[in-house]
Order: C-alpha cells, then structure tokens, then sequence
C-alpha cells in the first residue's frame, strides 16, 4: 500500500506545479489588452464615411442661415485614432462642392476598437461662400454624390391653419371638388379632390331560395324580398338570399332568425357591374412668384371634420433668381394621399391638369376655412 501512496502523492504534485504556473502566467497586471499594432508602427493617412446627409432633411437651405451636415458610420481605425475632420470647399460653376476629410494617426499607443462608426453633425456658416451659388452637394473620398440640397434667399413664414372638409367629399361623383378660399386672405390652401381612374369590374352571383322555418303571422299575400350582401366576393359566385314577405308591411311573416337558406336551390347565374373609384386629394396653394414649401405637416383627413395643417412657406426676396421646388411657378399641390410635393420635374402634364381641376372644380358648400391664432 505504501508505494502506492507514495506515487499518488507525485501525481498531485505535479498537478499542482501545472496549476501554480498557469496561474502565474496571468497574474502580471502589466500585460494589459492585446496590441492594435506592432511596436513600431505609426501611421498617418485618411478614414473614410458611409454617409452623409443636409441641412436634417429641409426641402432647401437659407443662403441667410448656417448649413447643418451629417456625417454618418465614420471610420478612424479605433476609436482613438482619430485627429481631425477637415472640410475643404470647391465652386464649380452654381454649385458649391463640400469635401469632408478624415484624418487619422495610429500609434502603438492606440486604443484597441477597430470597427468604430460613430457619427457627428456640423453646423456651418457659408457667410461670404454663396454668392451666386444655387445648390449644395457633399461628396465623400471616392468623389461619390452623397447629398444635395438646393440654395433659395428669402425668408420663412410657419403657420398653423384648419380647413373644415364638408361630407359631400366623400362622394366620388361630385369630383373635382374643393374648398372655398378664405376671402381677403393673399394666401390660404384649399383642398381638392380629383378623380383619377375608374377600373371596372364584375361580380357573379345566383339566387337561393330562404325558407321562414316559424311562421309567427299568416299573410294574404307575399312579395319576394331579395336580400343582397354590403360587400361581393369578385373570386367567387355570390348567393343571395330570396325571401318572401308580407305584402302588408304591418304584418310580420317571420322572425328574422327564423330564416333558412337552401344552396341546393339556386337560379341561374347572374352579372352585377361595379366601379372602382380611384382619387386623390391635393392641398393647393396660389403662392407668390418662386415660393416654395419648406415643410408641411398634415393631421389624418377626415370628411365632415376639421383637418388641421402647418406649413412653413418660403417668401423670396426680391432678387431671387432661383425657383423652386414647385409644382408650377406660382402654385404648389401637395398630395395628402402619399403625404408628398407634386413638383413641376415630376411631370409637368400633371401639375397642368391639376391646375385645370382646380379651376373648373365646383366648390363645396357650407366649407369653413378657420385660421389659428
């Protein structure tokens, strides 16, 4: 037994050996995270960026305001490899070109995060850097167009309005159809509605004979009663329900529950036309020579109710020569179906129709136009 306890007790010892020098090895404090780099590496050169976005969505930019730049997922190497973001500045004609540069220094002594992308926002003054100047663009490293935004000289009026919208708005055969204009006002939208297609289509359908299963009343005389649904299935036969009842309207000939349809008696098969109306609402706006919208916000439409609205609409100086964005030089339509600007480059035979719409389009009656104080 001795022996075998003797050799027993060197394996334990020498487990214990392993265990002591692994641990040694990771006690060091001094060893600290793991290099980015070589010792003797030390770099200077250029990051890059993903993206890059002006002036945080505006329609166009104030030459009389500072210019608001996004850069978007920048890459430095790490997070503190970073030394600088320079912007350099070119025109080329009426456009004035904006080139952000990263630039990067990575030491030894770098902080290991090699997948950093942050982001950051600039907030510019171009005083003195825009005459003559009608549009904006950001280009990264590769030269590649990031963003672009045009440049107006005006200034912007925001303000807050509701148009009542009368219920007979919701009757596609009275399109087009608008609101009144706000009488002694220079400058108050109206809302039209047009009608912009029809799609015909075709429902099937038979008749199947309905049975009263508990007479309550006896009638001298019955009429057929022909009970058609509120909606039609276009990919199926529809059957529809024939009941008798009392030719006397003032006697009852049976509880409507008590009603019993038969599906293996049916006529013949039948047609039942309908129509697809399809249409668009517009808020339209007469609006000064070369004026625009900057933005415009809009509550949910609803018939026979307020609809409340802000817009900021840009008054251009006298010297402006730049229009635009318009639908037309001296009106605007925003379309409050898609929540979107009808603009003039988008197709000008529509912005004419729409002109045309609006002034051969009936007024709607009893329409309250209320301005918010």
């Amino acid at each position: 037994m001795f022996p075998k306890f003797k050799k027993s007790l060197a394996v334990i010892g020498a487990i214990l050996v392993l265990a002591m020098s692994f641990l040694a090895g990771c006690e060091y404090s001094s060893d600290g995270p793991i290099k980015p780099s070589r010792g003797d590496l030390e770099f200077d050169g250029n990051g890059y960026f993903l993206g890059a976005a002006l002036d945080s969505g505006n329609t166009f930019h104030l030459a009389s305001d500072s210019l608001i730049l996004d850069l978007k997922k920048i890459w430095t190497f790490s997070n503190c490899a970073l030394k600088a973001i320079n912007l350099d500045y070119e025109t080329q004609g009426n456009v004035l070109w904006i080139s952000p540069i990263i630039d990067i220094h990575v030491t030894e002594d770098e902080c290991a995060a090699p997948y950093n992308r942050p982001d950051t926002t600039f907030r510019l003054s171009l005083e003195g850097m825009l005459d003559g100047v009608k549009q904006i663009n950001v280009k990264n490293d590769a030269d590649s167009l990031m963003d672009s935004i045009l440049v107006r000289y005006g200034r912007l009026v925001k303000d807050t309005f509701s148009i009542y919208v009368d219920s007979i708005f919701s009757d596609a055969h009275n399109f087009p159809l608008r609101t009144k204009e706000l009488k002694g006002k220079d400058s108050v939208p109206t809302i039209l509605r047009v009608l912009d297609s029809l799609t015909p289509r075709v429902f099937y359908w038979r008749t199947m004979r309905s049975s009263c299963t508990h007479r309550i009343d006896i009638c001298d005389d019955v009429v057929a009663d022909t009970i058609y649904p509120s909606s039609w299935n276009i990919s199926d036969t529809n059957l529809v329900p024939v009941r008798y009842s009392c030719a006397d309207t003032n006697l009852i000939y049976c509880i409507n529950n008590k009603w019993e349809n038969d599906s293996s008696a049916l006529g013949k098969l039948q047609e039942r036309p309908d129509t697809i109306w399809h249409y668009s609402t517009y808020l339209a706006e007469r609006i000064s020579k070369c004026a625009s919208y900057n933005s415009f916000a809009a509550t949910v439409l609803g018939v026979g109710q307020n609809s409340r609205f802000i817009r900021e609409l840009m008054i251009p100086d006298e010297d402006e020569s730049a229009c635009g964005p318009a639908s037309a030089e001296e009106w605007m339509f925003y379309n409050l179906s898609n929540r979107k600007m009808v603009l003039d480059n988008d197709s000008v035979q529509v912005v004419d129709g729409l002109i045309e719409s609006w002034k051969k389009a009936d007024v709607a009656p009893d329409t309250l136009i209320v301005k918010d104080e």
